[in-house]
């Protein structure tokens, strides 16, 4: 290899050959989709269709003249946008900082001397020296190896470290895993050092291959923004319909053209939402904001709300639902007290593990686990390593699958063997606390095939007594007539928190899968120890199973499989597309490489901050901070109560509307004159409607929003009789305005379009109080709740009287003063409306129970 790459490996590359190779294969960067400009950034924002619905109302307006309705919908519309560019630039710089926090060097050397340089400044050829704890910064040709270990969690999906060497292979083609002369870009060393050839850098390593399958997959629409489209889609029809009725029936009574014209603009004007896309933004960006502190990072703001349409959670095992880190489970010992610690004293012994700074054991996992668990047994690590110095090892090779070391001891010698118990047990001929008739090593190995099922690594410890030291033995030599110590059994530990956040979202209607690369029985034991299985039910599909499966049967087979095991990248798309092809929303929790083509092609990929990879987060539409599962949790309620917020502001500004339509809409028929100007409706949509609104964005979640099924993936923004409720309610505030009118007209009143325009703007402050809550009475919530809709609602008011009152905005908006019985009367209208909809909630509090009941019968045809 060395010939090949045109480089000693004693003395590595110079700087002008450095120079040639980087200009031939570019910096040691992994691709990247390109950076979206700022144009785009823009009509992303502005493509929406309700927004697009809202410029078409614009430029109507500004065709027949009317400048200042233009004005308003335009402002309207940038605030929108630069409330959306906000927020993603934000997310942008937060997840710039987290990639800051990776180490960007490596140790290389060049013209024979050895230097830190950026690992983006590798090229092929370069030599690069590795030691315990670092990030292997390309892909590498071992070229000299001690006692090396790395930790290929990230691309691999094992737990367990994976033992290298510097020799040829019979196959080089073979599986990542079975490549045991590479190490490659993004693994961990984890034990002993080596130096190698960067034979890949960027885009040809194979972590730069698994980062370029990601690219393939594209942007999903989210719920939210699919609901909002159908929702403006119908709304522009209804709009159209309207408009050319009242337009016709006006033209065909004789009423001027122009006059209907602009009857019809403010019927345009009425039925549109002018505020719901700047409402639903700042509610998505201050949901994101309340996420950042419960260490959630969103870094596509619609993902907000697409966590409370989530029924599947699709989560990698290894440091996502465990620790990622090694821990001693259970041992196996014959006798006493004596015998244990002669156990963990042979596993503190026959050890690779070092104590670092603060006086933590580094080094392999497993190494550092048998360490942890021998101090805590209470062995004096530095006592018995100053007693029984190492004089010598035979180190593990995978052949054997052991490793022996070699210490002083009382008369004498004594040596340590570690090693799977299907290659030490046939080496023993007794167990401590045993006489050597009563050995039954069948028996013991069972016991080790007993863990192994349920999802353990086993080692077999033993030891000899030597009169004279037996350095100068071979291994075989030396690892026979030995005594068995016991067995030590480990476990890569479920998070402590993890149990009770599948339980969680179990009881929010979520399924949550695990999808591994790592052992079928390993993969099980902790998908029942977490909950995500029942005891008792053993059903694993694995890799192989699952590529024998065409896509029909997958789909059947996720219906009810919860455990994956030994899968790889493109089998976790595989099984994400028929998770959705059976209509389920997916999320997809995952930190390692290997997850990330599965979490772009998710409905929403949710990585891990910490331990995370870059490739991860890049494709990740949440960032977890602390790398805590439970988050989700926390970001799932955050999104349901999100969704039940814009519900609210959509049954508020659609029943406003509403009123607004069938005053406009009924008034000619009666025979009165037009109730409201363009401008009147206008502010009561933007100003009226858009301070509260906003304001239901800090609405408490409601009772029990996590003991709720999530929200069917077809469910419109109108189910559970929103609908109806903007109807009947609409009608009522309508005939509300219409008796006032009435009443104004037949009293020579010359108040009668101010006090339309009153009573309309008063009646949504009612309604918007009394709509905080779709069951709970606003005599129970009260007004402290939601101290910000207080503040609305009175600013909104204040507002409303300087329009009436303040000479300068009677000329802007056509009003005159009311007197105070005028005023009362339009409050006593909107007390009416107020106690309409408590009457409404109360008949849903009695109802409620035979709907769920409903409910359930219908869920199970």
């Amino acid at each position: 290899m060395a010939l090949a790459l045109q480089v000693d490996p004693e003395q590595g590359l110079g700087e002008d050959a450095v120079d040639r190779r980087r200009e031939q294969h570019g910096a040691n960067r992994l691709p990247e989709a390109p950076p979206r400009g700022l144009a785009r950034r823009v009509w992303d924002q502005l493509r929406d269709f309700m927004t697009l619905v809202l410029l078409a109302a614009a430029a109507l307006s500004g065709w027949i003249g009317d400048w200042t309705d233009t004005v308003a919908i335009l402002v309207i519309v940038l605030l929108n946008a630069v409330i959306g560019l906000t927020q993603e630039w934000r997310a942008d710089q937060a997840v710039q900082a987290l990639k800051r926090l990776a180490t960007p060097q490596a140790r290389v050397r060049r013209a024979g001397v050895d230097r830190l340089v950026d690992t983006e400044a590798l090229v092929p050829g370069d030599v690069v020296l590795l030691e315990a704890g670092q990030l292997v910064p390309a892909d590498l040709r071992l070229h000299r190896v001690a006692q090396l270990r790395l930790d290929e969690s990230t691309l691999t999906g094992e737990s367990t470290t994976v033992e290298k060497h510097a020799a040829p292979l019979a196959d080089e083609t073979g599986a990542l895993g079975d490549r045991l002369n590479m190490a490659y870009k993004g693994t961990v060393v984890t034990h002993g050092r080596a130096t190698g050839l960067v034979v890949a850098t960027g885009a040809q390593t194979e972590l730069g291959r698994v980062a370029a399958l990601l690219q393939q997959q594209g942007d999903r629409s989210t719920p939210l923004q699919r609901r909002l489209a159908a929702f403006g889609r119908r709304l522009s029809l209804v709009v159209l319909g309207i408009c050319a009725l009242v337009f016709a029936i006006g033209v065909l009574r004789g009423e001027p053209i122009l006059l209907m014209g602009l009857t019809a603009i403010s019927l345009a004007v009425a039925a549109i939402p002018e505020a719901l896309p700047a409402v639903v933004t700042v509610l998505l960006a201050l949901g994101a904001r309340r996420m950042v502190r419960v260490q959630a990072l969103v870094r596509r703001l619609p993902s907000v709300e697409t966590l409370g349409s989530v029924t599947t959670i699709c989560s990698d095992k290894t440091g996502t639902l465990t620790q990622n880190r090694m821990q001693v489970a259970s041992a196996l010992t014959r006798g006493e007290h004596a015998e244990e610690m002669a156990l963990w004293e042979a596993c503190l012994l026959c050890n690779d593990a070092q104590r670092g700074e603060g006086g933590r054991w580094q080094g392999d996992p497993t190494e550092t686990a048998l360490a942890e668990r021998a101090v805590q047994a209470g062995v004096d690590a530095q006592q018995l390593g100053e007693r029984c110095s190492r004089l010598h090892e035979w180190p593990f090779d995978s052949e054997r699958k052991r490793m022996t070391t070699l210490h002083p001891a009382d008369a004498g010698w004594r040596s340590v063997t570690k090693g799977a118990p299907e290659a030490v047990l046939p080496r023993c001929r007794a167990m401590a606390g045993e006489g050597e008739r009563d050995f039954d090593a069948d028996a013991v190995l069972r016991a080790a095939q007993d863990f192994a099922a349920r999802g353990m690594r086993v080692l077999a410890v033993a030891s000899r007594r030597w009169e004279s030291s037996p350095a100068g033995l071979g291994e075989d030599e030396v690892e026979t007539d030995l005594t068995l110590l016991g067995l030590v059994a480990l476990v890569d530990p479920p998070r402590p928190e993890a149990r009770a956040a599948v339980a969680e979202c179990r009881a929010a209607g979520i399924t949550v899968v695990m999808i591994t690369g790592d052992h079928p029985a390993t993969a099980l034991a902790i998908g029942q120890a977490l909950g995500i299985v029942a005891p008792g039910d053993e059903q694993v599909l694995t890799g192989a199973a699952l590529a024998a499966l065409d896509d029909a049967a997958l789909q059947g087979a996720v219906a009810s499989v919860r455990v994956y095991a030994r899968v790889d990248p493109l089998q976790k798309i595989r099984i994400v597309q028929a998770l959705q092809q059976r209509g389920e929303y997916v999320a997809m929790t995952g930190d390692g490489v290997n997850d990330a083509p599965a979490l772009k092609r998710a409905d929403i990929g949710v990585a891990m901050g910490r331990g995370g990879t870059d490739v991860a987060r890049e494709a990740a539409s949440l960032v977890l901070l602390d790398d805590n599962f439970a988050t989700i949790v926390a970001a799932v309620r955050e999104g349901r109560r999100i969704f039940d917020n814009i519900r609210k502001f959509i049954r508020y500004a659609m029943t406003g509307n509403s009123g607004e339509i069938w005053t406009l809409f009924l008034a000619p028929l009666l025979g009165l004159p037009m109730p409201l100007l363009p401008i009147h409706i206008l502010w009561v949509n933007l100003v009226t409607d858009g301070l509260p609104g906003l304001a239901l964005a800090a609405e408490p979640a409601e009772p029990g929003v996590m003991q709720r099924p999530p929200r069917p993936p077809s469910e419109s923004v109108f189910a559970h009789g929103l609908w109806q409720h903007a109807l009947w309610v609409g009608l009522l505030i309508a005939g509300l305005c219409l008796a006032v009118q009435a009443w104004a007209v037949t009293t020579a009143a010359a108040h009668a379009q101010t006090m339309v325009f009153t009573v309309l703007t008063l009646s949504q402050m009612a309604h918007v109080l009394a709509i905080r809550s779709e069951t709970q009475s606003l005599f129970t919530l009260g007004l402290r709740s939601n101290k910000a809709l207080a503040a609305a609602v009175l600013l909104s008011l204040a507002l409303q009287l300087a329009t009436i009152y303040v000479p300068a905005l009677q000329d802007v908006f056509h009003t005159a003063p009311l007197d105070a019985f005028e005023l009362a009367l339009c409050f006593g209208a909107a007390i009416i409306v107020l106690l309409a909809v408590e009457a409404e909630k109360s008949w849903r509090r009695r109802a409620l129970p035979r709907l769920n009941a409903a409910r359930m019968v219908e869920d199970t045809h």
